[in-house]
């Protein structure tokens, strides 16, 4: 029977628990119904549902019946027994075991979903909103598009994009694997020297790490795009790149719309202020399209995202 909604609420229990880098923790989840998600792309972004004490199982699931507006019952519960509720990247899901992983990135106990996973154990419950795998409509929770014939593309973010850029990365890697390859750039910041991972050779890739230098999260990244060698496009438009947003206030969230004739694209996600920064470097300074440009805040220093 075809679902309903795109997203669905599965409740799952933590399985196995992959330390990978310092920074960086995959845990495996499963789930009795976990074999109906699914992910559409390597950025596929779900809610996770943590309870208010680690022992807490949200049970997200169990609460609701199939079709009800659960966000507006989730809004209306108090707030001292409400599940917190965090957007993150799916990094895996194999339903012929019932498994999905998400990748944490650690940042101790300044948050619910850190502290959570700093402290997860085989058997601790959570819930997550993710892609039901016979939804019939078009998809969406995601903006890796990629242009059909691309010659040039640009990764960047921090730690908190790192999940979707090594998923890209693996399917960049796997579609040119036959074919002729074209320029990818990465810029990645992490927090420590020991979070920077192997990448296929082909990827120019700068593993930008924090560690040992009084930078804002961010900086790093801006340093190095604007170091990099890129062509000034024709094409410039003054102040193309100013936002009528305030990313104290507002999630910035500026995504492509590439045409076929489009042979270059960049994808960004990091803390909003960076975000924008890049984002805005791209456009006035090297006169890129604003359509080929991909402009995610995925968090904002200071402030909570749910």
């Amino acid at each position: 029977m075809a679902a309903s909604s795109p997203y669905q609420l599965f409740d799952m229990v933590v399985k196995r628990r992959e330390q990978i880098t310092p920074s960086i923790v995959n845990v495996t989840f499963t789930g009795d119904n976990l074999d109906e998600a699914t992910t559409l792309a390597p950025d596929q972004r779900v809610k996770l549902f943590f309870g208010q004490e680690q022992a807490d199982v949200p049970a997200m699931a169990s609460r609701f019946a199939p079709g009800e507006d659960w966000y507006a019952a989730y809004r209306k519960m108090p707030v001292q027994e409400r599940p917190c509720m965090r957007t993150y990247t799916i990094r895996a899901v194999r339903p012929e075991h019932k498994e999905l992983d998400i990748e944490f990135a650690l940042h101790g106990d300044i948050g619910p979903a850190s502290r959570w996973a700093c402290r997860a154990q085989p058997g601790d419950g959570i819930s997550i909103s993710a892609p039901h795998r016979d939804y019939p409509g078009a998809p969406v929770g995601f903006e890796w598009k990629p242009p059909t014939d691309p010659r040039h593309m640009l990764l960047i973010g921090d730690e908190t994009a790192l999940p979707a850029i090594m998923g890209i990365i693996e399917e960049l890697d796997e579609r040119y694997r036959q074919r002729a390859r074209p320029r990818v750039q990465a810029l990645i910041e992490v927090p420590l020297k020991a979070d920077c991972r192997p990448l296929p050779s082909w990827i120019e890739a700068a593993w930008l790490p924090r560690e040992g230098l009084d930078c804002q999260y961010g900086e790093r990244l801006v340093q190095a795009l604007r170091m990099l060698s890129l062509e000034r496009q024709s094409y410039c438009q003054i102040g193309a790149a100013e936002l009528a947003i305030d990313i104290d206030q507002d999630i910035l969230w500026d995504v492509s719309e590439l045409t076929p004739t489009d042979h270059f694209y960049a994808w960004i996600a990091s803390e909003s202020k960076a975000c924008l920064d890049m984002r805005r470097y791209l456009i006035d300074d090297r006169c890129i399209p604003k359509h080929q440009v991909s402009a995610m805040g995925y968090w904002r220093k200071g402030k909570v995202h749910q």
